[in-house]
Formats: C-alpha cells, structure tokens, sequence
C-alpha cells in the first residue's frame, strides 16, 4: 500500500501537466462545410501560434509547465482538479487487484486485441500527427499544418512526461503477474524498460485526441471520433494484459492536460 501510494503522489502532483497555468484555447474558425475542414491562413490572436521554427521553444515551456507544476501546488494552487484526479487513480488502483485477474484470464477479446494490438496501436498514433500534416501541405492548408505541428509536439509533451514516470513508478504491468499470482504489490518492481504506470500508449493517444478535439470542434463529429479512438486504445491496453485500469486512467488524465492546458494554451 504504502509503494503504490508513493507513486500515485508522484505521478498526479503533475497529473494536470501545467492545468490552468494556461487558459482556454480560442474556437477554431467555423468550417465551410461539414465534412471537411475549412482552410484558414492565420491563427487567432488569442491562439497560441506554432511553426517549425517556434517548436523548440514551444515544447521547453511545456516541459516548463509541466514540471514545475507541484510549486503550483505548493503555492495552493489547482488543488481542486488535482484531486479529483488523485482521488480516482487511487480508487482503480485500490481495485487493480480485483478486477484485473479477469482480463488477465479471459480469451473473450481476442478478436479486438487482434486489431488494436500494442503495434498497430503505436504506430498508429505515431504516424497522426506527420500524416495530417502532409495533408495539410497538399491541400495548401496552413491551419490543417499548424494542427498537426501541435499534434506532434503534444505527443512528444507525452512521451516525456510517461518516460520519466514510469522509470519512477516502476510498475508490473498484469503480463508480468502469473494469471493465479498476486496483484496487489506491483510498484517498484519491474525493469526500467518495461514499467507500466502510467499507459505509454494511453497518454499519447489522448494528447494527440484533444489536440484534433479542440481543434476541430466545431465539426461535431470530430470529437467523438478522435476521443473514440483513444478511448479504443486505452481500453485495449486492459484488454491485452498491458496495463491495469489505473494505469489507463491516469494515461488517459495526463494526455489530456497536457494538450489542453499546456500546448493549446494562449
């Protein structure tokens, strides 16, 4: 109890990656049509801007916000959002070792695991941010451009951020546990290459998610297709025996901060 409390203070004392050190991000310009996005040739003044020239110094003050987070906390800052995410990892966390024995030991998702399997998952979400931007280029579209810019440097936002948590956490993901063995001492145990709290793969998806999200919300379908997705994938690391549910939540958590509050910042 006391190992994987340690870590949960750890993990969510960043969990909102920057919340509210930024505020909300402007509404993205209102499309011509409903299928497909209008072009638009500037960002809004109340927009953060992205280029690849301004990239670097974008994701230095991301990681900025991102780290420097609990001296917000410190300063009794942010608490409220901070709990709530607290409060609920450390719920599924106290209920890990109930409910993952069941995936742990079931065959009933093999048909899904077959199709969001960790690799396809991975490069899938890899590939989302470079491709849209290639789009972007053909159709001439600096707003579609400036999306993806953002997408990527979310997901890498992301990818950092996980990295270090789980080289601290150093969690067992359910895999490692023999389907009869005990779940409930699962921190500070495994190798540092193969740590599993929080989701690597939950994380990036839900940053690269909101980015489009916000993005494009007033396509009303976009939203839900890209939460969709990346409600797909978390669920599919449960599934595969990859991670624990509190693993995916605070993934899920993390790498929605991260982009709202961080990289569509003003």
């Amino acid at each position: 109890m006391r190992r994987f409390l340690l870590a949960l203070v750890f993990c969510c004392s960043i969990s909102t990656a920057g919340a509210l050190n930024g505020q909300d991000v402007a509404p993205a310009p209102v499309p011509t049509t409903a299928a497909v996005p209008a072009q638009t040739t500037q960002t809004s003044p109340a927009q953060r801007d992205v280029s690849w020239r301004q990239l670097p110094r974008n994701f230095l003050h991301d990681q900025e916000d991102i780290w420097l987070f609990p001296v917000e906390l410190a300063h009794g800052h942010h608490w409220l959002p901070t709990a709530a995410v607290v409060s609920m990892t450390a719920g599924l966390l106290a209920t890990d070792a109930q409910d993952t024995p069941y995936f742990r030991r079931t065959a009933h998702f093999q048909g899904f695991n077959r199709v969001f399997s960790g690799r396809a998952t991975g490069i899938g979400t890899t590939l989302v941010p470079p491709s849209f931007y290639v789009i972007g280029l053909i159709r001439k579209d600096s707003y579609q451009q400036k999306t993806a810019l953002l997408a990527g440097e979310a997901f890498v936002d992301a990818f950092v951020l996980s990295s270090v948590t789980k080289a601290v956490s150093r969690r067992l993901r359910p895999s490692d546990i023999a389907p009869q063995g005990d779940f409930s001492d699962t921190f500070f145990r495994s190798r540092l290459t193969s740590s599993g709290f929080p989701s690597g793969h939950t994380i990036t998806a839900f940053a690269v998610a909101t980015v489009f999200a916000r993005r494009y919300r007033n396509h009303r379908w976009v939203p839900w297709v890209a939460y969709g997705a990346a409600g797909a994938i978390g669920f599919s690391r449960i599934t595969l025996q990859a991670h624990f549910p509190a693993d995916v939540f605070l993934g899920a958590a993390l790498g929605y901060s991260i982009s709202r509050f961080a990289v569509l910042r003003h």
